[in-house]
């Protein structure tokens, strides 16, 4: 434990990054609060007991507090922050899966890491702040670990005209015009980790990028590294578990004929795999009494991986047969669901997504709450992978961490084709229903939400495709590359490298190792075996359904979007919503005016949207001297009558103006509700619209011309006289 506060401090680029250690959570083997500017992130590691759960125990949990940017939750019952929002999960998987390869294999207690963002000031990235000061507190402490690590953030900005620039550790509001979100975690030699959303970006692009993070990285590594050295704790010291490697020895020389078999089950998915294997630990307990039985179970499970690896390195091999880089049988279909807005099925071998495209009014956004404001999301992809896709039962939960990773990855994928909202005023939602599971639905994920996207009529920028490519090592030197694994060869493998993009460029990118880390080279060779997987998995999607289709569905609702002028929106609402309500009623259609003065009309028949839509236009549109309009009386007045031409806008008709003979009284030629048509005969500088029943340009009115405003007779004379004639005959 560290007794007194000590706070260490660098530069990056020209923001200045420190650590300060022993101030906050005494208790925790580690804490440090690692600050850019004015965001703060405290970051503890625990470390508990042994557990052997089969896995490495690692919890990753990352924290976000509307307090850090000064906010109280906006509803008005509930004030606490809840579960882990889809974001903070995404940003402790980030995390997790930069550190996670760097920890022994048979270190099995239990680790806590726990980043809260405490201070947000809206420029500097908290993800970035967590994983470097989770490298700093991991590399200080007790637990065995292989670090330290950095994680740091790059971006691209290319206009025409200008040179080009990558952008290290970019603040927000710059990032906003970067074609490229490259975040890379790494030691001082390799990459370990990459996630990564582009604008149909190059493959050199990418690779220059992460050549920018890396170098950036090494600094901040060296400076982790002196932190060490001045108050680091001796790491403790981890034994390997012989008696697994002892069985995995006697396993070879003794049943090689079994794992293969086996490796063969497990690779094709067959019903009576679990069955065998559990002969096989029978047969190997019945000759090795003293053997225990788990251990004999994780050495048949390593032995299968080594099988696999084998296959691969002395006889060019996959365990399914494939060449190395050889896709999988291919299976695609659109509009398999009569009355969804498009849906498609994506298959590749035994992974199968079948994806759902569900279009709304923009309306229909998702709100976000974070400490830096509310927010709203336009396109949503969920993804779920029940237990049956697996040939498993289970519980239905929620969705897990797991599955929030997978559905952002293939939103990532896809935003950058998306259409802009002026051009496709919708909310969309895709699902991914994964059917069948055998590697990456991930990127089968991404390849039916094109294809669903396009069968609803969205018009995508172009098509997406994704593939995951895999890798089996020996040294940085000796090392095979497989596109498109399959499951058991992303466990036997040391990483699984998926690649998303269109014909033109990366538009997704996640790296996940299982060793410590890529080479430079092994990330060029990656990047040039999933562009050519892409390419022919896009031409595939393409003989099935080339471009979106012309007319989203029947079933899906029609959208226009409106911008009238900022001066209008109170006009298009009326008093109480009195004006918009009537719309909604008139038509059908309904209506919603957003934050940013938008208005968006939508409804599934496009006749009321467009009656509606014109009704609107109507409302702000410019009324010119001469036009001809069909309104109704809405109030008789001593001197005419206040006709609605237009929804929510009035203009008088003069008693002089509503006939060519005499009128007395403006009720004996029109009742309330009455529909008249009229002419706009002039506007006066209050704006106040003067409108004439007589439409006949060649009629002549009853008593001269008004005066400029219309709202009084300007001359009488011919009233007068008749007046006078008729007093005569009365005296």
């Amino acid at each position: 434990m560290i007794k007194l506060p000590k706070t260490f401090t660098t530069t990056i680029g020209d923001t200045d990054l420190s650590l300060e250690f022993g101030r906050l959570a005494p208790q925790a083997d580690v804490a440090v609060m690692a600050r850019m500017g004015d965001t703060c992130v405290l970051t503890t590691v625990v470390l508990g007991d042994e557990r052997d759960l089969g896995y490495f125990p690692l919890s990753v949990e990352y924290v976000e507090k509307l307090y850090a940017g000064g906010r109280i939750k906006a509803s008005r019952w509930v004030k606490r922050e809840g579960r882990p929002s889809e974001e903070a999960v995404l940003k402790g998987r980030l995390i997790d899966r930069s550190i996670r390869p760097l920890f022994p294999k048979s270190f099995k207690r239990d680790v806590q890491v726990v980043c809260i963002l405490l201070s947000f000031d809206g420029e500097h990235s908290p993800e970035i702040l967590a994983a470097i000061g989770t490298s700093a507190a991991l590399h200080i402490s007790q637990i065995p670990w292989r670090g330290p690590i950095s994680t740091m953030r790059v971006g691209y900005v290319s206009e025409e005209g200008d040179e080009e620039a990558f952008i290290i550790n970019p603040t927000e509001d710059v990032q906003d015009y970067s074609k490229l979100d490259l975040i890379v975690s790494s030691t001082n030699k390799k990459v370990l980790m990459i996630e990564t959303m582009a604008e149909q970006v190059s493959e050199h692009i990418l690779i220059e990028g992460i050549k920018h993070a890396h170098s950036t990285n090494v600094q901040i590594i060296e400076f982790i590294e002196s932190i060490r050295k001045e108050i680091g704790k001796p790491k403790i010291e981890v034994v390997e578990n012989e008696a697994v490697y002892n069985m995995k020895k006697t396993l070879k020389a003794k049943y090689a004929s079994e794992i293969a078999i086996l490796t063969q089950k497990y690779a094709a998915r067959d019903d009576d795999a679990m069955v065998v294997k559990k002969d096989l630990v029978a047969t190997v307990v019945g000759q090795n009494p003293e053997a225990d039985p788990k251990v004999i179970a994780d050495a048949i499970e390593d032995s299968l991986l080594d099988h696999v690896r084998t296959e691969i390195f002395e006889h060019g091999k996959r365990i399914d047969g494939r060449k190395l880089d050889e896709i999988r049988e291919l299976k695609i279909e659109t509009h398999l669901l009569p009355r969804t807005h498009g849906s498609a099925l994506f298959q590749r071998g035994l992974t199968q997504v079948m994806a759902v495209a569900t279009l709304g009014p923009t309306s229909l956004e998702q709100y976000i709450e974070t400490p830096e404001g509310e927010a709203t999301k336009r396109y949503i992809h969920h993804y779920f992978s029940p237990p049956y896709s697996n040939g498993e039962t289970g519980r239905m939960d929620g969705p897990g961490r797991r599955e929030i990773g997978h559905g952002a990855l293939a939103e990532k994928a896809i935003m950058p084709v998306l259409p802009s909202k002026e051009q496709f005023p919708y909310a969309i939602r895709v699902v991914s229903e994964v059917m069948s599971s055998n590697g990456s639905t991930s990127m089968a994920s991404t390849c039916g939400s094109s294809l669903a996207l396009m069968d609803a009529g969205v018009p995508i920028k172009a098509a997406v495709a994704g593939i995951s490519i895999g890798l089996m090592c020996k040294t940085d030197d000796d090392y095979v590359l497989l596109t498109d694994i399959a499951g058991i060869e992303d466990f036997a493998g040391y990483m699984d490298f998926k690649v998303a993009g269109t014909a033109t460029g990366v538009t997704a990118i996640q790296l996940d190792v299982k060793n410590d880390g890529l080479t430079e080279k092994m990330i060029a060779e990656t990047f040039e075996a999933a562009k050519k997987a892409r390419g022919l998995i896009l031409d595939q999607m393409g003989t099935v359904i080339q471009t979106p289709r012309e007319q989203v569905s029947q079933y899906a609702p029609k959208v226009l979007m409106l911008t009238p002028p900022e001066d209008k929106i109170g006009e298009i609402i009326g008093s109480g919503g009195k004006t918009i309500k009537g719309i909604q009623a008139r038509t059908g259609a309904s209506i919603d005016v957003g934050d940013d003065g938008k208005v968006t009309i939508s409804g599934t028949d496009q006749a009321a949207v467009d009656r509606a839509a014109e009704t609107i236009k109507n409302i702000y549109r410019e009324v010119h001297t001469g036009e001809v309009f069909k309104g109704a009386v809405k109030k008789i007045l001593p001197i005419g009558a206040m006709v609605e031409f237009l929804p929510g806008r009035d203009g008088l008709v003069h008693v002089s103006k509503m006939s060519s003979g005499y009128v007395r009284n403006p009720g004996d030629v029109v009742q309330e509700g009455q529909e008249v048509q009229v002419k706009v005969v002039n506007i006066d500088e209050r704006g106040r619209v003067n409108l004439t029943m007589m439409l006949d340009d060649d009629a002549k009115d009853s008593g001269g011309q008004r005066d400029d405003t219309g709202f009084r007779g300007a001359e009488h004379s011919d009233r007068r006289q008749r007046f006078h004639k008729t007093d005569r005959f009365h005296r």
